[in-house]
């Protein structure tokens, strides 16, 4: 076994030596070593996709990740089963990218790959059997039954069969008894077949056959003689319409997709009749899944303001690979990133532009395919397998040299990326929590530039502060937008007062009087509204009003809650549903009320209080659908929603002409969180959504609905202030020793008997402080939620000092530490999660 976590990479063919050193999608932190067979030498190289046997029944799809000629010492070699293609899949950037993310994030490099190929690119194996060459009937110790014999006769006739096969020959619905007892009786061998799982997309196509298109005379003779079959006549002249072969002979030769036909109605029997009588022929292409588009040659014409922004980042180019561009919301951001992906396009560079998550996505992308057409490739979670490799496949064979994509498109086939823009930058949705590797994808994104000599741009009208505190210390560039663009003006904030309108009985269905008011006039001028609450779901949980019940999953410390659509309650970390109860298990009362505030809720008390408008909802429960978001954002772009009520799906990215009312339901909810960042997420999540009100000239208003308006933070987020409430904020954090001061590190451990982890988590944090570096050590005390999917979860959080030799060594010693702890016999089934930059 090699590791892959030297400067060096390999980049031999196999020709020049015998072994192979693969990346396996398995939790272990080294390649394996295969024998290459000489019948594959020529065709192995770095980064090339192959099946190899893992184990004694596992069919794995690996990566190359170095060729050599050194045998293994610790086990023999097996072979390299084959080659899945006749190119690289994964160049050797991407491969030295993976060794990074899995130093620094704590994991094993199979994990990466797992993560960074999209699964149409790795195997599915279905299960066959075969006749054991060595079984003989008459010899055989076992008496075989009736049905057994019937299965061993059909593998005489056919060398292999599935499961299905087998089912089918005996008429049953399960074979899996029958095969294991042939199994036990060594009558059979089981197998995997393997499959590739990514599917091109396939047109069925028709044309005309070459005489009739090279002879004019014999078509007009077949008419003659179809004359009295109006169907097949029917169906020529449609195709003729469609491909004038007589004005432009070439047109023939990509004929006319079959469903052109069938769809208008035409008779499926008198077309194959054309096709039998060797009049039309039918024939098969690949097509792209994405619709080609034209894009524009019109340029972007820049502001003052904007242009004053790109020569300072071209400036702060020269000198630093990363700059970072402030610009508040409405600025223009996006007219600026696309003069300088057009730029680094036309220097033959590639460019991927990072999104937070597919709502932004969706508005984007149509933004940015007005300007790049089909050249721009898109790559996002709700694209299905073979469209993500067509998008992988599409930069290998440079058919897309642009991509905008959420966090997994930096693990894409780049090759000469010169330029990448994290959009919103400061988004905590760039931040992977499940499973490994968990990494954040902003500085995933500058580890990745930087392997390719590339620059990197963050934008945001609100960024993090570890990014604003690297650009204050001249780490990172700077570059600033103070000015919404064109004629718009930034929206007039008001902050209404929860607690005083609910003493004087002016809170209505948990709106206060002032933000009915907005709401109303905004209806009545025909404008539209948004409505944000960071939480979906009818209300966060239902109780008893007479003892205080309150229901808890079954499988998780946390209160179920309540979707009145389907009258359930569900658990938003394990997927648990229940019914709502009638009566109190507790006390047996059927005094159970919904307590708190959700979208849902929301939804219904605006339907009561403005029952003429046309109120929609964007919520992960609303747009679980492949387009979900989008026909959301076309109603409501369309104007066909007056009133658009979601969670932090709103905040970001959208620009309506009409919107010019935003409110925010419940501030406190989003500040009062046990987070050392609640302070900036609140001035972020609030300043971000409040940006999305009077983006085309017509005055703005967002209301703020809170229990304690006088908070500084309110008055900070109105006058825009983020410098200093930055300032103040950071004070705090050099105080308690919070990044960016500090490098933090969480280690969670995972069991479902709650002694067994706190022991483990207690031994864990021993040895942990033990390590020898600059650092504080905290916990291990039980996770703020102690309980998912019923495993018992305790924390230890270490602060590191930031030098990047305590890093280093810090992560060292940590791994070598659970790799000892996991091979104790008391611990072996304790999950380990290491969680590097966890907040």
């Amino acid at each position: 076994m090699e590791t892959l976590f030297g400067d060096q990479l390999e980049q031999s063919v196999a020709s020049s030596g015998s072994f192979a050193d693969i990346i396996l999608p398995v939790p272990i932190p080294k390649m394996f070593t295969y024998k290459i067979p000489r019948s594959l030498k020529e065709e192995i190289g770095i980064g090339y996709r192959v099946i190899v046997q893992f184990g004694k029944k596992k069919i794995l799809t690996g990566i190359v990740g170095k060729v050599h000629q050194k045998p293994p010492t610790a086990y023999d070699a097996k072979p390299i089963l084959d080659v899945l293609e006749s190119h690289a899949s994964v160049n050797p950037v991407q491969i030295r990218f993976w060794a990074w993310m899995a130093q620094y994030y704590c994991c094993h490099i199979g994990e990466v790959m797992n993560a960074a190929l999209p699964s149409g690119l790795k195997l599915s194996s279905e299960s066959k059997i075969q006749l054991n060459p060595t079984f003989d009937p008459d010899t055989c110790a076992y008496p075989l039954d009736e049905r057994e014999e019937v299965l061993l006769k059909a593998l005489q006739k056919k060398e292999e069969m599935s499961f299905e096969d087998c089912e089918s020959v005996l008429g049953i619905k399960s074979i899996h008894g029958i095969i294991k007892s042939l199994v036990i009786k060594e009558a059979v061998v089981v197998f995997e077949q393997v499959k590739e799982k990514y599917s091109p997309k396939v047109e069925n196509r028709i044309r005309l056959t070459s005489n009739f298109v090279e002879d004019k005379s014999s078509l007009e003779k077949l008419f003659h003689e179809i004359s009295t079959k109006p169907k097949q006549e029917e169906i020529l002249l449609k195709y003729l319409q469609e491909v004038p072969v007589y004005r432009q002979a070439g047109l023939n030769k990509n004929g006319l997709e079959k469903k052109v036909l069938t769809d208008a109605g035409m008779s499926t029997s008198s077309l194959k009749t054309l096709i039998k009588n060797g009049v039309l022929e039918e024939f098969k292409i690949i097509v792209s899944r994405f619709e080609d588009e034209a894009g524009s040659d019109s340029p972007i014409v820049l502001t003052h303001k904007q242009l004053e922004a790109q020569v300072k980042i071209k400036e702060a180019f020269e000198k630093k690979h990363t700059v970072l561009l402030h610009g508040i919301t409405g600025s223009g951001k996006t007219e600026l990133y696309i003069t300088l992906i057009q730029e680094a396009l036309q220097g033959g560079s590639q460019v991927l532009m990072l999104l937070p998550e597919i709502a932004l996505t969706t508005h984007m992308v149509s933004r940015l395919r007005q300007v790049f057409g089909s050249s721009m490739g898109v790559y996002h979670s709700k694209y299905s397998d073979n469209e993500r490799v067509e998008v992988w496949n599409g930069l290998l064979s440079g058919k897309f040299s642009f991509v905008v994509g959420v966090r997994s498109s930096i693990f894409l086939p780049f090759d000469s990326l010169g330029l990448l823009i994290v959009d919103e930058e400061h988004e905590s949705s760039y931040k992977q929590y499940d499973p490994a590797p968990r990494f954040h994808a902003r500085d995933a994104a500058i580890m990745l530039a930087w392997l390719h000599q590339a620059k990197t741009l963050l934008g945001s009208a609100t960024p993090s502060f570890e990014s604003f505190y690297n650009a204050r210390t001249d780490k990172y560039g700077y570059a600033s937008l103070d000015k919404r663009y064109g004629e718009a003006q930034l929206p007039e904030f008001h902050l209404a007062d929860m607690l005083i309108d609910k003493k004087k009985n002016l809170l209505k269905l948990d709106f206060t009087r002032l933000m009915r008011e907005k709401i109303q006039e905004a209806l009545v001028n025909q404008e539209q509204v948004l409505i944000f609450q960071n939480r979906r779901g009818y209300a966060p949980y239902v109780s008893c009003e007479d003892c205080g019940w309150i229901p808890e999953c079954e499988h998780c410390d946390v209160s179920l809650t309540y979707h009145q659509f389907g009258e359930e309650m569900r658990c938003h970390y394990c997927g648990f549903r229940e019914k709502v109860p009638h009566v109190c298990p507790g006390c047996g009362s059927s005094k159970i009320s919904a307590v708190g505030v959700g979208t849902e809720r929301i939804e219904e008390s605006l339907s009561l209080l403005f029952p003429e408008a046309r109120i929609a909802r964007m919520d992960l429960d609303t747009t679980r659908s492949k387009y979900g978001y989008q026909r959301l954002l076309d109603d409501f772009g369309a104007g066909n929603v007056d009133i658009l009520v979601g969670t932090q799906m709103i905040t970001k990215g959208l620009d309506f002409d009409r919107v010019t009312v935003v409110g925010v339901m419940d501030a406190d909810r989003i500040l009062y969180f046990p987070d050392f960042r609640a302070g900036e997420r609140a001035f972020q999540q609030i300043t971000q959504v409040a940006g999305r009100a009077g983006r085309r000239g017509k005055k703005g208003h967002v209301v703020i609905q809170s229990r304690r308006p006088e908070q500084a933070i309110f008055h900070q987020i109105i006058s825009g202030d983020y410098r200093n409430f930055y300032l103040q904020e950071m004070g705090e954090r050099q105080r308690f020793f919070y990044p960016p001061f500090v490098k933090m590190i969480k280690v969670s451990t995972r069991h479902k008997d709650y002694k067994t982890a706190e022991r483990a988590a207690r031994h864990l944090h021993n040895l942990m402080a033990e390590i020898q570096v600059k650092k504080i050590l905290l916990g291990p005390e039980k996770g703020l939620i102690g309980k998912i999917k019923n495993q018992y979860i305790f924390e230890s959080v270490v602060k590191l000092d930031r030098s990047s030799h305590a890093q280093a060594h810090f992560k060292q010693e940590l791994q070598q530490q659970l790799e000892a702890l996991q091979a104790e016999k008391d611990f072996r089934s304790v999950r380990f999660i290491v969680d590097v930059d966890p907040y």
